[in-house]
């Protein structure tokens, strides 16, 4: 079938909006029609260049959610009219990881998956009769997308797919990093640092985890307002001496709990300052730059403060990511307030412009 994508020609260029083929699904594949997706930064990252393990030419996105509307050969878990959500991490439920609690990422189709293929190695995207690879087995950038059935989590059909998509990646990341990998205790006390879409989720997580306090830090006063909104207790400006005035607030000690969803390396090392002596953990979430190197006294490991990092929230996608929308139609997670501008596929440029100006949280492409 003929479709239309937004394809990254080259290297920090514009995508370009274009007619390419999408073959039928493969066995254990389907085809979905794609309603809504997220412009997220990890697409950003990518199209700049600055990602190592980046590829051209390719369809961009993986923040999607649409409809099932065929299935290949073999496919058990999924049927025509579901509504998905597509997950870059997959789960086979049968891997070595996916049969752990430890961890959840899935080693099934990860190899072909990091190089711009389906798990078979081939791509069911063309142009002119020349193959285009996938982007993070997903390229939502589109109308339409053939993806595996262990990559899509099947949600209730009531959930707005223009919401949904939000749970695809930043959104449920934030929330899977307090709620699955933190684990957060009621009546703790939690540092967010960060108040974009990934922060948010955090501070959305802590408060379902039912943390007493949660304090969020940013430099964007709007963004800290939208803290607020999903559960913040207090908000601090960002800057050199914020560890400093996270002591003060907690006695001396810092908090039991911290969250860093920047990427900026200095910060990292603010969200390990600030974790509690004795038992705080730190968890990182935020991508650092090529190269970059997050500097941490040992002291403050030794005197029992602890690192961990945050995939996907540690999310197993096909069980985690329904429940998480099952919260949100609950009531228990407002994510109207994350949809800053919606815009049409035409416009993924100016999407990626919002988000270098900080313009709200998430630009949603509705297709």
């Amino acid at each position: 079938m003929r479709m239309r994508a937004a394809v990254l020609e080259r290297f920090a260029e514009p995508l370009v909006v274009q007619d390419v083929e999408l073959a039928d699904p493969g066995p254990k594949e389907v085809l979905v029609r794609l309603v809504a997706c997220g412009i997220c930064h990890t697409d950003m990252y990518t199209a700049s260049g600055v990602d190592p393990s980046g590829y051209a030419p390719t369809v961009l996105g993986h923040e999607g959610a649409g409809v099932v509307e065929r299935c290949g050969a073999d496919v058990s878990l999924l049927g025509e009219g579901d509504h998905v959500v597509t997950l870059f991490s997959p789960q086979c439920g049968e891997c070595v990881h996916c049969l752990s609690a430890l961890t959840n990422l899935c080693l099934a189709i990860r190899e072909q998956q990091n190089l711009g293929y389906l798990p078979d190695g081939t791509t069911r995207l063309a142009r002119g009769g020349e193959p285009l690879r996938h982007f993070m087995g997903t390229s939502t950038f589109a109308e339409y997308t053939v993806m595996p059935e262990i990559a899509l989590a099947r949600i209730d059909r009531e959930a707005p797919l223009d919401r949904a998509c939000l749970f695809a990646c930043g959104l449920s990341t934030g929330l899977g990093a307090a709620m699955k990998t933190a684990q957060v205790r009621a009546g703790s006390t939690c540092v967010v640092f960060g108040a974009g879409m990934v922060g948010l989720g955090a501070v959305a997580g802590c408060r379902l985890q039912g943390a007493e306090r949660i304090v969020c830090v940013d430099l964007a006063p709007e963004r800290l307002e939208l803290a607020r909104g999903q559960g913040a207790t207090d908000v601090l400006q960002g800057g050199p001496d914020v560890v400093q005035r996270i002591l003060e607030m907690t006695g001396g000690f810092g908090a039991d709990y911290t969250f860093e969803a920047t990427g900026n390396v200095a910060v990292m090392r603010q969200a390990v300052e600030a974790a509690r002596m004795g038992w705080g953990l730190c968890t990182v979430c935020g991508v650092a730059g090529r190269g970059e190197t997050l500097d941490v006294v040992p002291r403050l490991l030794i005197t029992g403060r602890r690192v961990c990092g945050s995939s996907f929230g540690g999310l197993k996608g096909r069980e985690d990511v329904p429940a998480l929308v099952d919260h949100y139609l609950a009531g228990d997670i407002d994510v109207d307030p994350f949809i800053s501008h919606r815009l049409r596929l035409d416009e993924v440029n100016r999407g990626f412009e919002l988000m270098e100006a900080q313009d709200g949280i998430r630009s949603v492409i509705e297709l």
